[in-house]
């Protein structure tokens, strides 16, 4: 697989009123040392000082599948739920995760033309999963251009020492979407998860990368109303995501299907269903954190779908919508073209339909990360829906869902507002230019105006609270705007997210150089930090896509690295270590299956749980918490320690914090709720070292 094809396949998958001196303090970016300072101070904890640290597409059975908990703790994974055995293989209970094989059988139950996010089916399981197929670098040297450490050290700055070894190796040595022959049984995996890793399958592989988007996401996972229980009181399944990678993949932009179509033309089979073992040595840096300080088994991806939705709600609490250049709703374009006179022209669909095809079994209408750009013509796109017009293409299966639900759901879709549901670039370049408006040959139609909708940040600079956004190669993408260099090696390395930064899609943040140099860095940035104790109340850290851990692209072991140098660095301030958290995720689960509770909040989600581990001396070794968690979570966090208000009406920030059902802890009494995070502290306790 060429770097090219690495790149290609990664970014298929996905990649209040002010007043006074307020005001003032605002337009100048909340510099103001002293009155930050004193309003900081003002926390109800002894924490200071929090660091969200975004890593990429891992759900929590994908990691901590075989997790044993320590102290007498509990932990609901599909070891406890004997979906599992310790070493891997089916358990009593493997059934409970089985697989469906929907072909022939997909529906709508009123209208057979109609997407679904419950087909109707025969509860046919697969016999066999799809086997399922390679990704990544075939030969990272070759594939990835870094042959040596010197290489490795010069293109990331941001590991740990000994983890530089890891961007060296891993490669499949096959070719690329074909049946992965370093997985055991790989033709012969009874239909239901299976461990990655073997003998012949090294923890520090590359694996392929599942479908993680949107209305893919809604329909693996198979919420109807009739499969409720009391432990699953949403009624969803998660039967169908082996059944959804194959039939439809990660798009079709407005392409008819295939000739031949088969099991493997999507490039992917059953990816969705691997799993690590922590028991025999997988993610280990990831486990010794979670048996050292505290972690949640019910901690979930705000948005079905991918990283650009999940990241925005990590900043936004709350979904954004295509609006006008006065910041009001408008159509996005659909059937028309677009870029004009440029050798891009042409015309793109930029509204979701998941319609199947006639004749198809699940190939949709019109859903992908748009074709075409870099000199030759547009097409495709998808990835806006008006959902609150419930005979809008894929609205009305959701919407008529949460209806059905025993408690009142408000699904937050505004009238005449099409929201974005997956990965398109934000609406400004690093520079503070409008990326929407840019019609260079380099650039993407496939770009969500910039918002006027407010963010966390808004909150934060209104009470004097200081923030900063640390991108890792921030600073070569400021020189890089249209990112030509991504996976250049060496010094020009340019693998900033930009659909990873919340704050880049936003006006009051972007169009204010002072707001803008201020608040944006790079992580070499956060390392001095670090060091000086300069270190800023709210700090959110997104790797580069070299070390993201996002499959295909990178992997686990390098997201260790990662997160393990900021961890050292930040103890060896132990000053400022003994008033720090750091808030450990990922934006969402990749397209993995996991075997936990979803409860539905609005239109969005929630989707499956990630993994959310906290480092700090307030925790309580190995505690897990249980209380039902997402990205919104550490908004209400941050709120409650800087005794902030919300960041709007709407945003997912006003939801109560859970009560547990009386014999269910992971599902809250008074649903729709998020917790704040606060439980998985002990502020109780004198200052320790968990170590």
């Amino acid at each position: 697989m060429t770097l090219k094809e690495v790149v290609s396949e990664c970014v298929q998958y996905g990649r209040i009123a002010l007043a006074g001196a307020t005001i003032f303090q605002f337009a100048l970016g909340g510099m103001f040392a002293p009155s930050l300072q004193a309003q900081e101070e003002k926390t109800a904890s002894p924490i200071k000082h929090v660091i969200i640290v975004v890593g990429e597409n891992r759900t929590f059975d994908h990691i901590f599948a075989t997790y044993k908990p320590t102290n007498g703790q509990t932990v609901d994974n599909l070891l406890s739920r004997k979906i599992i055995n310790a070493d891997g293989t089916p358990g009593p209970n493997f059934s409970q995760a089985a697989q469906i094989d929907a072909d022939g059988f997909a529906r709508d139950s009123d209208d057979s033309s109609k997407y679904s996010i419950s087909p109707e089916k025969d509860n046919v399981v697969y016999p066999t999963l799809p086997p399922p197929l390679t990704g990544g670098p075939s030969d990272v040297c070759k594939d990835n251009g870094i042959c040596t450490l010197a290489q490795a050290m010069a293109s990331e700055n941001g590991l740990y020492p000994t983890y530089y070894q890891y961007m060296l190796t891993g490669g499949t040595e096959q070719p690329s979407h074909v049946p992965d022959q370093r997985i055991q049984n790989v033709n012969d995996l009874p239909s239901g998860p299976f461990q990655l890793t073997s003998k012949s399958f090294s923890y520090d592989d590359y694996a392929a990368s599942p479908v993680h988007r949107f209305y893919q996401m809604w329909q693996q996972e198979d919420c109807n109303i009739k499969y409720a229980t009391a432990k699953n009181p949403s009624g969803c399944k998660a039967d169908l995501f082996p059944w959804v990678e194959v039939t439809v993949g990660a798009g079709t932009n407005g392409k008819p299907l295939p000739t031949n179509f088969n099991n493997r033309t999507t490039g992917e089979g059953s990816t969705s269903m691997a799993f690590y073992n922590v028991q025999e040595g997988d993610a280990p840096y990831l486990k010794y954190l979670a048996d050292t300080y505290s972690m949640s088994d019910n901690y979930h991806q705000p948005v079905m779908g991918g990283t650009g939705a999940n990241s925005i709600m990590l900043g936004f609490g709350d979904a954004i919508w295509f609006s006008d250049s006065n910041g009001n709703p408008a159509k996005p374009p659909e059937g028309v073209e677009v870029y004009a006179g440029t050798l891009n022209a042409g015309v793109v669909n930029e509204i979701e339909n998941p319609n199947p095809l006639p004749g198809t079994k699940n190939w949709y209408t019109e859903d992908g990360y748009g074709a075409g750009g870099f000199g030759s013509p547009v097409s495709g796109g998808g990835s806006y829906s008006e959902c609150s017009d419930s005979d809008a293409p894929g609205v009305g299966s959701i919407l008529k869902y949460l209806v059905s639900l025993p408690y009142e759901v408000n699904p937050k879709c505004d009238a005449g507002h099409y929201y974005l549901l997956n990965n398109y670039n934000p609406g400004y370049f690093g520079d503070g230019s409008n990326a929407y408006t840019d019609h260079n040959v380099a650039n993407t139609p496939f770009t969500i105006p910039p918002t006027k909708q407010h963010s966390i940040a808004d909150v934060l600079m209104a009470a004097g609270v200081s923030w900063k956004y640390y991108g890792d190669q921030w600073d070569a993408y400021l020189t890089d705007k249209y990112q030509l260099n991504y996976g250049t090696v060496g010094a020009k390395s340019d693998q900033y997210c930009n659909i990873c930064n919340p704050f880049q899609y936003e006006t009051e943040v972007m169009a204010n150089a002072s707001v803008r140099t201020a608040h944006l860095k790079d992580t070499e940035d956060l390392y001095e930090d670090l060091k000086s104790g300069n270190l800023p109340a709210v700090s959110y850290v997104k790797p580069s896509g070299w070390v993201d851990g996002h499959p295909a692209s990178s992997k686990v072991d390098l997201l260790e690295g990662f997160v393990k140098k900021i961890v050292t660095e930040l103890k060896a301030n132990e000053e400022l270590w003994e008033s720090t958290a750091i808030f450990l995720t990922v934006d969402e689960g990749g397209g993995y299956y996991d075997s936990g509770y979803v409860q539905p909040l609005d239109f969005f989600g929630d989707g499956t749980r990630i993994p959310m581990i906290v480092v700090s001396p307030y925790t309580s070794a190995g505690h897990i918490s249980h209380t039902y968690a997402d990205h919104a979570s550490v908004l209400k966090f941050i709120e409650r320690n800087w005794n902030l208000g919300t960041i709007s009406k709407r945003s997912r920030d006003n939801l109560p914090n859970p009560t547990p059902t009386k014999g269910n802890a992971y599902v809250p009494a008074n649903s729709p709720a998020i917790g704040d995070l606060w439980d998985l502290f002990d502020f109780s306790k004198n200052f320790q070292d968990n170590d």
